[in-house]
């Protein structure tokens, strides 16, 4: 079958289940075209709860998908390609997180959504790239845990009063990302805005015009005068910006920023997934119910 043909059979397939198709960000262009949202691991969790279907084929990775399934108990969630995976929240488990707060008595633990939902169990509130500081700032403690991305902390420390104690895990694309591939970027294009995402190296981040979730990168680049813009994050998202906004320019801050595991689910993946309903989320009750406080927190914030 070609590309469009397989397009064309999800299509069928996703009205003859009723179902619905979510896409991270970073996912190849032809997931991305067949999506009915694209987005962010927690927009689109928040939209899958607001859903009234049932089915939900979550190209993403497999946190993304634990975590709607933890909003949305009830709903069938699948994940095309269980190789799907995140390096940075398998850095840190459910057993290394309670090791790790051992050491810090008093002190509260805020749980990036990179995180699988049994890590999530052991924190006491989430948040976003968008939101942390926020989501630090609210707690009623001087001395906050920050789990697993050490460069999404070191960020958030730089926008708050409080201690922050980073555990040592990271995005191994986000931290490729320098101060030196920002000064180049400037270089090769002095016209346009660098942007880029707080889970890179604080150099860079402090190097660039912006820091920005990728949801602000879709909403800086649709409102920005700017015309030509260089993006340092994984390079999927390219394709969405160029795509939303024809007449402006996108760069990637540098080659081969690539995510394996969102790389991972092709359109053979989902097509195999939905004709045989494969590979469905299932959590414990136990699980899902610890996990949710947290993200409820988060989510409760005004």
């Amino acid at each position: 079958m070609t590309t469009e043909e397989k397009q064309r059979e999800i299509l069928k397939l996703k009205r003859e289940l009723d179902a619905i198709i979510i896409a991270h960000n970073y996912q190849i262009p032809e997931i991305q075209d067949v999506a009915d949202f694209i987005g962010d691991s927690l927009e689109l969790s928040r939209k899958v709860s607001n859903l009234e279907n049932n089915m939900v084929f979550f190209c993403g990775v497999k946190f993304m998908a634990e975590t709607a399934k933890v909003l949305s108990p009830n709903k069938h969630i699948y994940l095309p390609n269980t190789e799907a995976g995140c390096r940075m929240a398998d850095m840190v488990n459910a057993e290394s997180l309670r090791k790790f707060k051992k050491k810090y008595p008093g002190a509260k633990t805020v749980c990036y959504v990179n995180t699988t939902a049994e890590t999530k169990t052991e924190c006491d509130i989430c948040c976003t790239s968008a939101n942390a500081t926020a989501v630090v700032n609210s707690l009623d403690v001087d001395t906050v845990l920050f789990v697993p991305d050490g460069n999404l902390a070191s960020y958030t420390q730089t926008k708050t009063s409080k201690k922050i104690i980073p555990y040592p895990g990271f995005c191994y694309v986000h931290n490729l990302i320098t101060e030196n591939d920002v000064e180049m970027a400037r270089l090769l294009h002095p016209d346009a805005i660098v942007i880029v995402h707080p889970e890179a190296k604080l150099e860079a981040s402090k190097a660039a015009d912006y820091v920005l979730s990728t949801g602000g990168m879709v909403k800086l680049a649709k409102e920005t005068a700017k015309k030509e813009i260089v993006v340092g994050t994984e390079e999927g998202m390219i394709y969405r910006l160029q795509k939303e906004n024809p007449h402006k320019k996108f760069y990637p801050i540098k080659e081969k920023l690539i995510c394996q595991g969102m790389k991972a689910i092709t359109l053979d993946d989902l097509l195999s997934s939905m004709r045989n309903l494969k590979y469905e989320i299932e959590l414990p009750e136990s699980i899902i119910e610890k996990a949710y406080k947290p993200i409820k927190r988060m989510v409760d914030l005004k």
